[in-house]
């Protein structure tokens, strides 16, 4: 796909964007990414139970991902590039409220560990923040963050387990996969994205460090 085709879908879809930054229930500068892109699959692991907590987690009223705009304007880019390259983006989780921050907090220190042989097999439980895999506070908070694959890709390991083969350059997964995370951390970087050490499917946009955070509930 040439630059210009690129750049008309990302103007396609700022066309959207200031009807949908209008709804009252989103943080300032926020948009819907349904809105703007319905084509790029959405699986939001924690509007459900597929999730290492086993239940919905709070603040996720609705399974939507919500960015700001800059980052969803990036995203759309991500897309774009990669269906001219054969593939597509699958997204676990966009911005998320911070009340469910502080619910990751209070599972940490609880006694269940129903889900541990899913997704955190060979951590301790209590130890998953002192490593890196829960954020006490989160980027995603910011709306400038997002966790993603791409459909039918082998990444080693499945989206939130916490184990040192999840870590981006981690040499104990296939080729194949460590070939996929290659791809895909250098595809996100080319529009602004960079991406955790500790989790292949984790993206920050640039100026997330700086932007405010906020707890709206998505609905």
């Amino acid at each position: 796909m040439t630059s210009k085709a690129t750049r008309d879908i990302v103007a396609a879809a700022g066309a959207c964007v200031a009807c949908a930054a209008t709804a009252a229930s989103l943080p300032p500068g926020f948009v819907r990414l349904a809105d703007l892109a319905p084509q790029i699959v959405q699986d939001m692991r924690y509007a459900g139970a597929d999730n290492f907590t086993g239940r919905p987690v709070p603040g996720y009223k609705a399974a939507q991902c919500w960015l700001r705009e800059d980052a969803a304007k990036a995203l759309i880019a991500v897309q774009a590039e990669a269906k001219a390259q054969g593939f597509e983006l699958i997204l676990y989780d966009c911005y998320r409220p911070r009340r469910a921050v502080a619910a990751f907090i209070d599972w940490a220190k609880s006694p269940d560990e129903s889900m541990k042989a899913q997704y955190y097999p060979h951590e301790t439980k209590r130890d998953l923040f002192a490593r890196g895999y829960i954020a006490e506070k989160s980027s995603h908070s910011t709306g400038l963050a997002v966790d993603l694959g791409v459909l039918g890709w082998d990444f080693g390991t499945p989206f939130d387990f916490f184990d040192e083969r999840s870590w981006t350059a981690n040499k104990d997964v296939s080729a194949e996969a460590q070939e996929h995370r290659r791809r895909l951390e250098t595809l996100m970087r080319r529009h602004g994205f960079h991406n955790l050490p500790t989790e292949w499917w984790h993206f920050a946009f640039a100026g997330a460090g700086e932007a405010p955070s906020y707890d709206v509930e998505i609905e």
